[in-house]
């Protein structure tokens, strides 16, 4: 056992069972199983209630990368190397149905809230979303430009979230199917993302050991956090938001006050890479998995202080957060696919820039209204034109006002300001570029039409198959009855006349 203020962390339960690294594990709702997989190709439902046996599922012909219970805990979910996704009925029988649309390896796979679809990440670049009543592929998700390790239903279904090799992180929009938002800043390919527990927050970590936080509703990084020595490959939200656990290649498991913003502990229990990290749904037990074939369960009691006492010390979280609303996430910057110009971000706060030309503090705000003077100018309504199209030179006079009014006011919430520079491309290359990106979207358009027929000619093509099969029983059986017919008359003695 571990004290460190207040907050005691105990190893529990050590299943052994997987013959091989175990590479992702989730809690059933309902706290009494515990899912895992294993590259050793088997799904096993461990009980946590005392001296109850583990069931092993199999079916899969590669190795297991994603696993998740159904909201209601009646169904497990798993996909795989294979490219494969399985919906199994976690009892005795293990019955499990087949999904099958992607080209590539399934690298992870969720339920959404109501339990009604899954969302799957691939290897084949697309995200896919699927009926889970249906049982049948209904569309995909295709802007990545390289694998997608990883992808999540908000809470409240609305957003899609993905990460992958392409160094992205990105939102969609489940309702419109489009990608409303982009995120990058990563260094590294981008291994996992998750939201918090009321949807208001995304995080997302990187092969470059980094872990990021984003606020949805004012769409900017609040917490970056590097406390681990080798990439992060998963992390989990304690229901409560207020603590989040993450596995590493370290050997390590990590648990982070997101309250204080710090790091509060490091457990050593694995002899390898940490692969997978999950709460429980109470928030009062913690699974890791890892390249050593074991799984782990811990206990805590994080919760165990009185929660208005926290809100006392956090006056700012003294009210619940609403969810982000679709209108509310925009993009941070200009989107590639458009011709603006670039845009370099400036923070008073900032302390540590990639670029050793930075601009110092006491210029931002004359460097701040020089960039609003070159959009109006840009919008063809500089501040001289809107002055003389109102009242005199008093107009001037109020729109410089409300120029510095307005920097004072941003300034007091400690937002970012993009300053445009030019970019210095020839617009011919610009006109080009952009051509070759729209025939690019023409393209990704086009192959998941292609994928939705495809995926009806199989379905088609398998009912085919399935009528074909019963005619020939049939015809098979109507020339068995002919032959037994024909022998009964050869064998019945001759008559004669």
């Amino acid at each position: 056992k571990c004290l460190m203020q207040h907050r005691r962390i105990t190893q529990y339960i050590h299943f052994k069972g997987h013959k091989d690294a175990v590479t992702c594990a989730d809690f059933n709702p309902n706290c009494k199983q515990l899912a895992t997989g294993s590259a050793d190709k088997s799904l096993m439902i461990w009980n946590l209630a005392t001296k109850a046996r583990a069931l092993r599922f199999v079916g899969h012909q590669d190795i297991i990368t994603g696993v998740q219970f159904s909201p209601f805990g009646d169904l497990v979910a798993t996909c795989s190397k294979d490219r494969t996704v399985r919906l199994w009925t976690p009892c005795l029988k293990g019955e499990s149905a087949v999904f099958k649309a992607h080209t590539a390896t399934v690298r992870s796979v969720c339920f959404s809230h109501d339990g009604q679809r899954l969302v799957t990440a691939s290897d084949d670049k697309s995200v896919k979303v699927w009926s889970v009543h249906r049982q049948r592929f209904i569309y995909s998700l295709n802007q990545h430009t390289n694998w997608v390790r990883c992808a999540r239903f908000s809470p409240d279904g609305r957003i899609i979230a993905s990460c992958g090799d392409d160094r992205t992180v990105r939102l969609w929009d489940t309702s419109t199917r489009q990608c409303i938002n982009c995120l990058t800043e990563y260094t590294g390919s981008a291994t996992f993302v998750d939201f918090n527990a009321n949807g208001t927050c995304i995080a997302s970590s990187g092969d470059d050991s980094s872990l990021k936080i984003w606020d949805l509703r004012t769409n900017k990084l609040i917490q970056h956090y590097q406390v681990h020595s080798a990439g992060i490959n998963c992390f989990s939200f304690h229901p409560s938001n207020n603590y989040l656990i993450s596995a590493s290649s370290d050997s390590t498991v990590k648990i982070l006050d997101l309250l204080e913003g710090r790091l509060i502990y490091t457990l050593h229990g694995h002899k390898g890479s940490v692969l997978t990290v999950a709460f429980s749904r109470a928030g009062e037990l913690f699974a890791s998995g890892g390249a050593d074939g074991q799984v782990l369960m811990w206990r805590t009691n994080f919760d165990t202080k009185s929660y208005q006492d926290v809100l006392r010390q956090h006056s700012r979280r003294s009210s619940p957060d609403p969810p982000p609303h679709l209108t509310d996430i925009h993009p941070r910057g200009p989107h590639l696919h458009l011709p603006q110009p670039s845009t370099i971000e400036v923070t008073q706060a900032a302390t540590h820039s990639r670029h050793s030309n930075s601009l110092p503090a006491g210029q931002v705000a004359s460097s701040r209204l020089e960039a609003w003077k070159e959009h109006e100018r840009a919008n063809g309504a500089s501040l001289t034109a809107g002055s003389q199209a109102g009242a005199g030179g008093g107009g001037r006079g109020r729109r410089r006002e409300e120029v510095e009014e307005y920097d004072e006011e941003e300034e007091e919430r400690g937002q970012t300001y993009p300053l445009q520079v030019l970019s210095g491309y020839p617009v011919a290359l610009d006109t080009t570029l952009q051509h070759i990106v729209q025939q690019l979207d023409i393209l990704t358009q086009t192959v998941a039409v292609l994928e939705e027929r495809l995926t009806l000619t199989e379905d088609k093509l398998k009912d085919c198959l399935v009528h074909q099969s019963q005619v020939l029983k049939d015809v098979r059986a109507s020339e068995e009855r002919g032959r037994r017919e024909r022998g009964r008359k050869n064998a019945s003695p001759a008559r004669f006349t």
